[in-house]
């Protein structure tokens, strides 16, 4: 059985085959700057037809959905009502979702008659207990509205914490791990035997970690700050916090391989800036999992900047925690999750 796996980000998109169920990767292909200025490809769409593949020769395919909100709390088979929800969430996920509703009309559309998956960032995280998920507003923004912390990357941190399991030789369900997806996005999460208990990541992927252009944890006054003293508009503070702040409004720069190179104080305080950030998310999770097995890095920044990873554990309260380096697979996650939802559809039909 043939998984392609279509995982489509703000700017790039990436494909993955896999032969199931030996989980052997058969295709790969990932095309980038997406809509950019010196890029040939302008849309989701046009990247869909440079694909090397041709869907209909697929069994399932899987799709990375960012928002599932509160409706979409687990993985499930894309019909009208799943593509409505995921719409009605664009406001929650607008540099996501899009590109992810495109990547599923598209293949609908090439490949009509091959059962397609959604798999969402933000699935891990329904198990965070509601003293972790609520913010402290009037409590009808959450039961109207939705407001809530929901937590992003949960495809990587869960594909994240059965690797660390297989590397300590444990059950899952044994450990209280603490993972560290560190790119140009980033999210930290408390994963207490098995399941999600806290993470970075809140009502959007803003909240959190200092990221490539993204600022993180942020005193909401300034917002409103930027908006009625310097005479913002939303629009143009929500460019601010998510596409001109973290280690680009520190440095101008945010490819964190230039910027280790420099010798320059702003480089230098972007990344000890970007370290305090991660370590006071660290500290945090100590207390509430008690016990820590590992802490695991990953992402681009996670698993090639040994500089980082050494700044990170620089502190006595973190040398006696095992740290694991491990390559997240998300592709192979998303078609793990496919693999699971269609099979059990098909055992459901035969037991009707």
């Amino acid at each position: 059985m043939k998984i392609a796996v279509l995982n489509a980000g703000s700017s790039s998109l990436k494909c993955k085959v896999f032969e199931f169920p030996a989980k052997t990767l058969l295709f790969s292909q990932e095309i980038e700057k997406i809509g950019e200025s010196d890029s040939d490809i302008a849309s989701h769409a046009e990247a869909l037809e440079a694909l090397d593949i041709d869907l209909r020769e697929i069994d399932i395919i899987g799709h990375r959905v960012v928002h599932g909100g509160e409706k979409l709390q687990q993985s499930v088979v894309i019909d009208e009502s799943v593509i409505t929800t995921i719409k009605d969430l664009i406001p929650l996920a607008p540099l996501h979702n899009p590109a992810n509703l495109v990547g599923i009309e598209v293949a609908r559309q090439k490949a009509p008659n091959i059962p397609q998956v959604a798999v969402f960032d933000t699935a891990f995280h329904a198990t965070l207990p509601k003293e972790a998920y609520l913010y402290a507003l009037p409590y009808e923004l959450y039961e109207k509205e939705d407001i809530r912390r929901y937590g992003f990357h949960g495809t990587s941190h869960s594909y994240l914490a059965k690797e660390a399991a297989k590397e300590l030789k444990k059950e899952l369900r044994e450990l209280n791990i603490i993972t560290l997806h560190l790119g140009n996005g980033a999210s930290a999460c408390a994963i207490k035997k098995g399941k999600s208990i806290d993470t970075s990541m809140g009502f959007t992927p803003l909240e959190g970690l200092v990221m490539g252009s993204r600022c993180g944890d942020l005193d909401p006054e300034i917002v409103l700050y930027l908006q009625r003293e310097l005479g913002k508009t939303p629009q143009e503070v929500e460019h601010i916090l998510n596409k001109e702040s973290g280690l680009l409004g520190i440095c101008g720069e945010n490819d964190l391989r230039e910027i280790v190179l420099r010798e320059d104080e702003r480089a230098k305080l972007a990344v000890a800036m970007m370290v305090r950030r991660i370590q006071k998310y660290i500290g945090a999770y100590m207390v509430l999992l008690e016990d820590v097995d590992a802490i695991v890095f990953s992402g681009g920044i996670g698993e090639h900047s040994q500089s980082v990873r050494e700044m990170v554990m620089d502190n006595k309260l973190f040398k006696n925690i095992k740290m694991l380096v491990i390559q997240t697979d998300e592709e192979l996650e998303i078609a793990n999750e496919s693999y699971r939802v269609i099979n059990q559809r098909s055992s459901s039909h035969k037991t009707q």
